[in-house]
């Protein structure tokens, strides 16, 4: 096994209003080993960019990290204060956001941009600062480098600008780079060439990834293993392959049965009914339970443990558990309607 570089513990975080303190994200644990690639998937809503937001001490205001341990490198990060965060930010965990456009500023060149970084966190002047960032640029296959830092980003196409976020993300050779949604403003063919340069940088810079996405079809091309979220919990993790190969949890069946398949006429594809809950209405025991068509009464009150099911393959989910058998027999005996088992798990 490798050495782990990231661990989330128990992670808790939430909103303070006038009124009451929310908790969004609830329990919250998963690690990422170094040289690995972390996808977490979800809805809109689940509570992926919080949790990239936590790791990096970049929540918005009056959000806060109730409880549990974010250790990065052998080091708790929700015991360091802004200033000792600002050290390891940008320098050791780097961050490509969603919208480049929005992420970089208008008003100054990319050179500018791009060495920023460095002569913040490695004390370079200005004309070493300024060879490291043509030299960054050249790294993520930006053509004529010495003549793009003088760019500014309205004149780059949307696929250059998420190669100039690369490279600053990557100017300080950070031991983890954190990548929320950084090919949902893209094209197809921009987005295979994006994700195809970041794979070949993680193995050439020996870092590890945690790249926050809803598309599945993103997770097969650049996970080692996977996380599922769902309104603020991890509800299946497991390595790429056994989740696409056997999908345990009703929402990962569903976001995969969503996706259309080119070997198939299909006139409709199938949706999971409903919506995430309101972080002010979760429900009281499976957050997933209003929206499962297996759901049981006990699936309404409590909240299942994750278990193992397979090898490193977790799911939280009643069916999973020892209890389920007994749960779906007592239950059954006042509802004739039929097997409470889920359904095969489909492939993808």
């Amino acid at each position: 096994m490798r050495e782990k570089l990231l661990e989330v513990k128990e992670l808790k975080v939430g909103f303070q209003n006038k009124k009451n303190y929310t908790t969004i994200l609830n329990g919250v644990d998963f690690s990422v080993e170094k040289g690995e690639t972390l996808c977490i998937v979800g809805e809109s809503g689940c509570g992926k960019s919080l949790t990239s937001l936590s790791i990096m001490g970049l929540l918005p205001e009056k959000g806060n990290i109730g409880e549990g341990e974010i250790i990065f490198n052998g080091e708790d990060l929700t015991k360091k204060n802004q200033k000792q965060l600002s050290k390891i930010r940008g320098n050791e965990i780097s961050m490509i956001f969603q919208e480049p456009m929005t992420s970089l500023n208008p008003v100054h060149t990319i050179g500018r941009q791009v060495s920023e970084s460095v002569r913040l966190h490695r004390k370079l002047g200005k004309k070493e600062a300024e060879t490291k960032a043509i030299e960054m640029l050249r790294l993520v296959g930006i053509p004529s480098p010495e003549q793009r830092i003088h760019n500014y980003p309205h004149e780059l196409s949307g696929g250059m600008r998420q190669r100039v976020m690369i490279a600053m993300a990557l100017s300080c050779d950070p031991k983890l780079l954190i990548a929320d949604e950084p090919t949902t403003a893209l094209d197809v063919t921009i987005q295979a060439q994006i994700l195809e340069l970041m794979a070949s940088l993680k193995q050439e810079m020996d870092m590890s990834i945690v790249m926050i996405t809803h598309d599945l079809g993103v997770v097969s091309e650049i996970a080692d293993k996977v996380i599922v979220m769902y309104a603020g919990k991890i509800v299946e993790y497991s390595e790429m392959r056994s989740l696409f190969d056997k999908p345990l949890h009703p929402y990962t069946i569903g976001l995969l049965e969503s996706i259309p398949k080119l070997n198939e006429d299909q006139m409709e594809l199938p949706v999971i009914q409903g919506s995430v809950p309101d972080p002010n209405q979760m429900p009281q025991g499976c957050r997933f339970a209003t929206r499962c068509p297996f759901a049981r009464s006990t699936c309404l009150k409590d909240a299942p443990p994750s278990v193992e099911n397979g090898d490193n393959h977790y799911v939280s989910c009643w069916q999973y558990t020892d209890q389920w058998d007994s749960i779906a027999k007592e239950e059954k005996l006042n509802d004739d309607s039929g097997s409470y088992e889920l359904p095969a798990a489909t492939g993808s």
